[in-house]
């Protein structure tokens, strides 16, 4: 078992000071990183299985490692032993063949897991392993389950088929190709094919023979089909599908499956519908998708790409509810084996229930049931986890981003949920699994910020004074948000009926624990006196009503203090209500909001208290955008793509800017604006600070005046994190100034560069791109071989690089010599070697003669003997000697003056005779082996005549 790359990762409060995030209390989350290329994952009740191109892994359910195991499979084939439940496999069989695994399906009932794919030579192989110890090979075979190819997009479930029993088969839907690339292996066309699960089933194990023959579905000749997806509701089997159109543009297809009568019916009742997003033809495509739990009806979410790429993606919602009443196997794409003679039908079209989210790059999506909403968690391209709930009218909350990577690793197509206690989700990238919690409850600190944050997992739990899970609060007096959304946790409404009798009613928007029902209690006060008449009716969740003692408001409004009671938590809120018909002049959106304010309806264009009419401030909103107000215009932002660090000292170009107060930034799904004050303002240029962001993506700009109205409409992209990967040259001399390049990405977000421990000294880029920086180290004084941080400034953050930067002493400069070389003069410096490796680009050198400069423009270095010399050349020069040089590097100048007679000579020498020196060494090295061999024999000789003489 190899452990080398495996660790787990535990994220309850990291500490990211260097990176500048603050510490925050969450949830924990997990990680888990494995060696090689995610292939494949499932998860089975407290387990979970991850198949990369190298390893199989088993894994607690909080990715705690269980063991892992070379991904081996054999290149001769197992036999079979049918009076047995399994065949086991002989321990002396060797594994030896690379298994590229495309299909990874626990079986719990049996308490097996299946695992099949391609081994090196091409052919087919599934192995049967035990569910709680995955190095317990029940079987294996040498069989075709999915695609024949490695690395070929394919979908594996497992369904029940409904005969004179319940029968598990396996669904393989497998990518066709109209060109299939060779294979040594003959697998045959098939595109959806189903596989027997155990060796008690007609045909045996993994085989797809049917009660009388081999049956399958293919597709019609010629045709790509790329399977995304697939599932089981009751009996009926769901398959989603890309494939091209006549026109070679791509359609997006549903298979239905009836599961009754054995496979040879249940593959013959094919019927399907083409899923449309759109009456314009554009080329969607379907990237990811998930069912949504309940029903009927049978509700579907698809992550569809609009335009083919990945950059312009949808969430889109479809009832995809089986229409059996058409012929079955007519398809005009798809058919079974053998073909029925029935003529093909063209499909039903579905259009979309809604759009739900629109967001650049989204990969996967999935959707879980919670109370009566649906929420969704939707990966992205660039890195993101965005929850999104849903309620009952399929009016979306604000998205909240639950994980964002620094960089922009992908989120594969598939996330699943943890089945031990539904609160993670586990998100895949390319070489991690990170376990995720589908809430952030503990972050909101009081009753209103819980509620608002519209989560449905999150209750405000009464007995704790916290916000958390519902089974995390140990009684029932809690309270949440309701079934649908609300934009106030409290509203009210005025109503003035024929006998001038006013009743002001309190609405809460909740939903309640026991404990807080049956404690519903409201007071209404004014002036610490009372407002409401004895007759007023009694509480009644969600509402209380209250029927004014006087029929008369005063003109300038009337105060009022409601205490609401529910259990253990008391809510407050505080009114202006007046008098409705008192609320008058033109019809603007802040008459608008002035008026729902006051509990009044808006009706007509006007302020009334008529029963017919919108007590919502949406209505002011869409009043606003539809005003054509001449004002101020925006015609750019500099910088508009960001880091999600945001960025200081933004421009705001436009027209008719004076009388702008602030700056609104807005992102999608109607979430809560954020507001920010203007630095300088010109009236064509105003000066603001762009804010961080949770989340990647696009956000709307506009400008507000006084009147609290905003003008204008442009954008500010966000991206991710800086970081750097690559640093040249990793040294600089004491005095800095020495031009580093960073490589990495996203750089151009670089604002400034610091080194440790001069944290105060910033040095600005040269230039800077995505991929890379330049700039000047700062200077560090006398040091020797001192070692630095290096930190990159992104707006008010700053983040550590991995790479350091070593501080050496100044570069040392001895003498140097020239020499004429025609109507040129050759110049030779001489330095001492050091650790710097100094390069020509970072020398400027001058001749100086009568005071003049002459650039000695620089050609060559050559190092020898612990001396670097560096050769530039002043071209057309009549002096042949120069008495004064002037050598510059970095920040720092230095002067050399021509040495003496003797030194001049013995420097030439040494200069000439630089090429010799190997040729001198091997000779000296000869000479010095020649005069020891003969001193050996001399040596000899002489105790040769000692011993004669004896």
């Amino acid at each position: 078992m190899n452990h080398r790359c495996k660790k787990m990762i535990l994220l309850p409060g990291l500490l990211l000071l260097l990176w500048g995030e603050p510490s925050r209390c969450l949830e924990e989350e997990r990680v888990f990183e494995f060696n090689g290329a995610l292939r494949q994952f499932a998860v089975a009740t407290n387990t979970v299985y991850i198949a990369t191109e190298d390893e199989l892994y088993q894994l607690k359910h909080d990715l705690t490692l269980i063991q892992s195991l070379a991904q081996r499979g054999t290149l001769s084939a197992a036999s079979r032993v049918e009076d047995q439940k399994f065949s086991r496999v002989s321990e002396t069989d060797k594994w030896n063949a690379t298994l590229s695994v495309n299909i990874l399906l626990p079986f719990v009932v049996n308490e097996t897991l299946i695992s099949c794919g391609v081994v090196d030579n091409g052919c087919g192989y599934c192995e049967l392993l035990d569910l709680k110890d995955i190095s317990a090979v029940l079987y294996r075979e040498h069989i075709q389950v999915g695609p024949p190819w490695r690395n070929s997009a394919s979908v594996g479930f497992l369904v029940s088929v409904e005969k004179s029993s319940i029968e598990t088969y396996i669904v393989a839907a497998s990518q066709h190709h109209s060109n299939p690339p060779e294979t040594s292996c003959s697998s045959g066309s098939d595109t959806v094919k189903l596989h027997n699960t155990n060796d008690k089933q007609r045909g045996l194990i993994f085989t797809h023979v049917g009660e009388f023959s081999r049956v399958a579905i293919n597709s019609e000749d010629d045709i790509n089909v790329e399977f995304v997806d697939g599932f089981q509701i009751d009996l009926i089997i769901y398959l989603f599908a890309n494939l091209p159109s006549n026109d070679k543009s791509n359609k997006v297809r549903l298979i239905w499956l009836e599961g009754k009568g054995g496979k040879t019916a249940t593959l013959q009742s094919l019927r399907g519908a083409t899923l449309s997003i759109s009456d314009g033809g554009k080329d969607s495509r379907l990237l990811a998708s998930s069912a949504i739990p309940g029903g009927p009806p049978v509700l579907w979410s698809g992550v569809f790409s609009v335009d083919g790429g990945q950059t312009n993606t949808e969430l889109v919602l479809f009832d995809i509810s089986p229409d059996l009443t058409g012929d079955n196997d007519a398809d005009p794409d798809f058919h079974s084996v053998p073909r029925s003679n029935k003529g093909k039908q063209t499909p039903k079209t579905l259009k979309p229930k809604k759009v739900l989210f629109k967001q650049n790059y989204m990969t996967s999506v999935l959707a879980v049931r919670q109370k009566g909403w649906v929420v969704f968690f939707i990966g992205t391209g660039d890195g993101q986890l965005i929850k999104l709930a849903v309620d009952k009218n399929y009016h979306t909350t604000c998205p909240m981003v639950l994980y964002r990577a620094n960089d922009d690793r992908r989120v594969f197509p598939k996330i699943h949920l943890d089945q031990v206690d539904r609160k993670y989700v586990y998100v895949p990238f390319q070489n991690q699994m990170k376990r995720v919690p589908v809430s952030k409850c503990s972050t909101y600190t009081n009753v209103q910020h819980c509620w608002s944050a519209q989560d449905p997992y999150c209750v405000w739990c009464s007995s704790t004074r916290s916000c958390t899970f519902e089974d995390d609060c140990q009684d029932s007096n809690w309270l949440s948000i309701p079934d649908d959304f609300q934009q106030k946790m409290v509203s009210y409404k005025l109503v003035k009926d024929s006998t001038d009798q006013i009743t002001l009613t309190i609405q809460t928007h909740l939903t309640v624990g026991q404990d807080a029902l049956s404690n519903f209690a409201c007071r209404f006060f004014q002036n610490s006196r009372e407002l409401c008449r004895r007759d007023s009716p009694p509480p009644q969740f969600p509402h209380c009503k209250c029927i004014l003692i006087n029929n008369t408001l005063p003109d300038e409004g009337l105060h009022v203090k409601v205490t609401i009671g529910l259990g253990m938590t008391q809510l407050f809120k505080q009114l202006k209500i007046s008098n409705c018909a008192d609320i008058k002049g033109p019809p603007t959106a802040a008459l608008c909001r002035q008026c729902i304010e006051a509990g009044c309806l808006w009706s007509k264009n006007s302020c009334s208290w008529e029963d017919q009419g919108e007590r919502k401030d949406s209505v002011c909103q869409m009043m606003e955008s539809r005003m054509n107000v001449s004002g101020p215009e925006i015609f750019s932002i500099s910088p508009s793509v960001v880091s999600f660090y945001g960025r200081n000292h933004a421009v705001l170009s436009g027209r008719n800017l004076h009388s702008v107060t602030r700056v609104r930034i807005q992102g999608d799904m109607d979430c809560k604006p954020q507001e920010f004050n203007v630095w300088s303002n010109t009236g064509v240029n105003l000066t603001f600070h762009i804010p961080r962001a949770d989340s990647k993506g696009v956000v709307k700009v506009c400008v507000l005046l006084a009147d609290g109205s905003c003008h204008g409409n442009a954008k500010i992209t966000y991206r991710s994190s800086p970081s750097c990967t690559y640093i040249a040259p990793s040294s600089t001399w004491a005095s800095g100034k020495r031009k580093i390049t960073l490589v990495g990405s996203h750089l151009e977000f670089v604002e400034g560069i610091i080194h440790s421990p001069a944290f105060q000294e910033v040095s600005l880029p040269r230039n800077n791109n995505y991929q890379n920086l330049t700039y000047d180290t700062p200077a560090m004084g006398t040091v020797e071989n001192f070692i630095s941080n290096v930190f990159l400034k992104v707006a008010n953050e700053t983040l550590i690089c991995p790479m350091t930067i070593t501080y050496y002493p100044e570069p040392e400069f001895t003498s140097f010599a020239t020499t004429r070389t025609g109507d040129d003069v050759r110049i030779i410096i001489q330095k001492m070697a050091d650790k710097l490796d100094m390069t020509i680009a970072e020398l400027s050198v001058w001749g100086i003669q009568d005071g003049k400069k002459y650039p000695c423009i620089m050609v060559a270095k050559e190092t020898s003997d612990g001396t670097d010399f560096f050769t530039c050349r002043i071209q057309n020069m009549p002096y042949a000697m120069f008495q004064q040089l002037m050598i510059t590097y970095g920040d720092k100048t230095v002067t050399l003056w021509l040495p003496g007679l003797l030194h001049r000579l013995l420097l030439i020498i040494r200069i000439l005779l630089i090429p010799f020196i190997p040729v001198a060494m091997v000779i000296i090295c000869r000479w010095q082996k020649i005069t020891a061999n003969h001193a050996v024999k001399r040596r000899k000789a002489q105790l040769a005549a000692q011993d004669a003489s004896s």
